[in-house]
């Protein structure tokens, strides 16, 4: 029998389920020591372009309607693409990442990304520019499902720490996104267009690490298991060099559990926890500065507030996910950033300009349910092939949770008169939020309830 043993950080205390759960994903990936630290590389710059898409339109989204002529409505429908894109585009990306491997699907996604935000600008109405978007956002899509998938595969033993660098990396660049585009597009005079258009080049340059690292992944997973020691196992997980020698066998399981996710109560509580989750941040990213703005900041300064939102999780993104990974129970993380967050709109609603920095605080405190939610899918499943199938169900699903929330936002600022009912909805989403965090967070995995079931 395969010990449960398994490889820690220093000064990391894992629960026994935690460790037995790291334990079943595939041995530290073995393709030479640079190709593993291009990799790091390559997945830090991929997070970094996972949001500047939808942040920097935020920062620029009354420039933008002016120059498009929308309608409030056709914003908050704006606002809602990304979720929209997410859910529809999320579903089919296990089968491809069976078919190409994840690696080859991110640097395409990377590439989307950036041709996406290149075309978007120079769009002359408003469908060439919702065409645009959704490439971008197809291909933010792609790597968005991949993330946990890539850190489960090839970080097997690292799952919390990298988890946190890539979701650190994911809020430096939606709060750098969200602070700079304006004084970028103020600097270089060519208006929203030019400011929206620059963040094409930091896509640009996350394309390059993947495109370094196809080669020696596929030659790594062409290799016989033996050759790196890989115990035999009847479900070997899916990924490293274990690949070739072994997908056959680990089919069937995977089958079984994609099979049993829609009667899965965690699949479920972790769907409705990002769904909400998902609600809130596109809300604030595509909303909060049109609200302080609103409120008589300046554009500036409610750029800059929305950047103290996003770059707020960069420290938090890393510390979270370290901090669950420790915890058999994740419940009360949810608990306390969905505490925040009730805070941060309650003085939202009652004085947003006098603390608007407060409040701004709380509500980037509040968003860091990103990062928790991506830390309990990896631990929620045993394997690979469970984690990706479970990112993608979560993904797919709980984007559609997200899709109506951005648009009614919109639908109620125009029609009712004021800020104060969307302000109030969003609040209100977050007390069902923290009661899904509290089911999504206990000790379980979705094997667990395969095995009860079966």
């Amino acid at each position: 029998m395969p010990s449960n043993r398994t490889t820690q950080e220093p000064g990391t205390a894992v629960p026994r389920r935690a460790a037995d759960r790291t334990a079943e994903g595939p041995a530290r990936f073995h393709g030479g020591t640079w190709t593993v630290r291009l990799m790091t590389v390559g997945i830090v710059l991929a997070a970094l372009n996972l949001r500047p898409a939808i942040t920097s339109l935020g920062a620029l989204l009354e420039e933008v309607r002016t120059g498009l002529g929308m309608s409030g409505g056709v914003a908050g429908l704006l606002t809602a693409v990304p979720p929209l894109c997410f859910a529809l585009f999320s579903p089919a990306v296990p089968w491809f990442s069976r078919r190409f491997g994840p690696a080859t699907l991110v640097c395409v996604g990377m590439a989307a990304v950036a041709g996406g935000l290149a075309l978007r600008p120079f769009s002359d109405g408003t469908t060439g520019f919702l065409a645009a978007s959704a490439l971008a956002l197809m291909g933010i899509a792609v790597t968005n499902v991949l993330m946990p998938v890539l850190v489960k595969r090839y970080f097997p033993d690292r799952v919390g720490s990298m988890t946190g660098l890539y979701s650190m990396a994911l809020s430096l660049g939606t709060g750098l996104a969200a602070g700079a585009t304006v004084p970028l597009a103020d600097a270089l005079g060519g208006g929203w267009r030019i400011g929206l258009s620059l963040w094409a080049v930091l896509a640009a340059v996350a394309v390059l690490p993947w495109l370094v690292v196809l080669g020696p992944l596929r030659a790594a997973e062409r290799r016989p298991t033996a050759e790196h020691g890989l115990p035999s196992r009847p479900n070997p997980p899916v990924g490293s060099s274990a690949l070739s020698a072994t997908a056959g066998e680990a089919r069937p399981a995977a089958a079984r559990t994609g099979a049993g996710l829609l009667r899965s109560p965690i699949a479920w509580a972790l769907t409705g926890y990002f769904g909400l989750q998902s609600a809130g941040a596109y809300t604030v990213m595509g909303w909060i500065p049109q609200i302080f703005r609103d409120a008589g900041v300046p554009a500036r300064t409610a750029g800059l507030l929305l950047a103290v939102i996003m770059a707020l999780g960069v420290p938090l993104a890393f510390a979270i996910p370290r901090l669950a990974a420790r915890l058999r129970n994740q419940g009360p993380i949810a608990v306390v950033l969905g505490l925040c967050g009730l805070a941060g709109y309650t003085g939202l609603f009652f004085a947003p300009a006098a603390g608007a920095w407060a409040w701004a605080l709380l509500i980037g405190l509040s968003n860091c349910a990103f990062p928790l939610v991506l830390t309990m899918i990896g631990m929620r499943s045993r394997t690979a092939a469970g984690v990706v199938r479970l990112s993608a169900f979560t993904q797919s699903a709980g984007y559609l949770i997200a899709v109506p929330v951005p648009l009614l936002v919109g639908v109620l600022y125009q029609h009712g008169g004021g800020w104060g009912l969307p302000i109030g909805l969003m609040a209100g989403l977050l007390v069902p939020q923290i009661a899904l965090g509290v089911l999504a967070g206990r000790d379980r995995t979705i094997e667990d309830e395969m095995g009860m079931r079966d």
